[in-house]
């Protein structure tokens, strides 16, 4: 069994390296520069809540060409860098390759299989010229969600500082034995990841919270508790989720909690940085359209307004472009 980790920054590294330590597949990991150095130099260490170790022996490259084809490859980079590396991946693609997509946001392949007048609609928003829909291909993608906190905290090593849930599952909802394998081997390596037959619900409750806390996190400086506990921000953010809510739903999508208690779930992590707020403050590119935009699009796709969404995500792209973020 041969995986592929395609960005093996914080979230990519810790799976990857969770994986190789397990033993059960062949594991290689795409990275660059001075991280991908270090790898090669030193291997790759995780510092976890309760161990360290390292993987001195596995395989890390900047060209997919030297690795061949794979059973799966995990694309851990942000939704907007997806498109950029479709043509350099081609040689990891089989003819029986599965691709999951560790991506915050909606997925490029959302509509994939979607019974209803949205079947097999492209999403605009993470993919605009369908590049990645056609060069990955639908047919290929798992989905998934990521639960874990994590950073890069110097070159060739990565520190994690919470998280263990990573379901997983077919656009389809299918059981297939390809989802079934992909879970065991992730259990396996000491992750909760079971395979879900909904798995567009899952990500919808993260994006419940991602599409309303980060852009309000990204304007305002703001940490989750600050956010959670000031009534004004608090009620912009419920709002917000309000609206898309009512999108997913339309889509089929169960909510098994209330929109209070997502919100209380937000408060109770504290005083927490958003990855869009450390993205701006790092003067990195921000996940506005995978967050924010797809979801307008849907909302213009099922007929529901978007009033708050719009004028936040409004002033989120004029500060994103005015600092060279978006």
């Amino acid at each position: 069994m041969k995986i592929c980790i395609y960005g093996a920054g914080a979230i990519g590294g810790l799976i990857g390296g969770l994986l190789a330590r397990k033993g059960d597949a062949e594991v290689s990991l795409i990275a660059r520069g001075p991280h991908l150095a270090a790898i090669q130099k030193n291997g790759l260490t995780i510092k976890g809540p309760e161990e360290t170790f390292t993987l001195d022996n596995i395989t890390a490259t900047d060209d997919p060409a030297e690795l061949g084809p794979q059973d799966y490859v995990i694309i851990a980079l942000k939704a907007h860098s997806v498109a950029g590396i479709v043509d350099k991946m081609q040689p990891l693609l089989g003819p029986e390759t599965a691709v999951v997509a560790a991506q915050n946001g909606v997925p490029w392949w959302y509509f994939y299989g979607l019974e209803g007048e949205t079947q097999d609609r492209r999403v605009k928003a993470v993919d605009p010229d369908g590049k990645i829909w056609d060069g990955i291909g639908p047919e290929r993608a798992i989905g998934c969600v990521i639960y874990q906190a994590a950073e890069v905290s110097e070159p060739g090593v990565i520190a994690h500082m919470a998280g263990d849930r990573f379901p997983v599952g077919e656009p389809t909802g299918e059981r297939t034995e390809r989802v079934k394998t992909l879970s065991k081997l992730l259990i396996g390596a000491g992750l909760k990841a079971p395979v879900r037959t909904d798995i567009r619900s899952d990500i919808w409750v993260k994006l419940w919270g991602n599409l309303s806390f980060n852009p309000i996190s990204a304007l305002t400086g703001a940490t989750l508790d600050l956010i959670t506990g000031n009534p004004e921000t608090r009620a912009v953010a419920r709002k917000m989720m309000l609206e898309a809510q009512a999108i997913g739903e339309s889509l089929g999508v169960n909510y098994p909690i209330d929109v209070d208690a997502r919100i209380e779930g937000a408060a109770g992590v504290g005083p927490h940085k958003t990855s869009m707020l450390v993205d701006l403050e790092s003067g990195r590119p921000m996940e506005i359209d995978a967050l924010v935009t797809a979801v307008q699009e849907m909302g213009s796709i099922t007929g529901h307004a978007t009033p708050t969404i719009d004028t936040v995500v409004s002033l989120l792209r004029q500060k994103a472009r005015l600092l060279g973020c978006y």
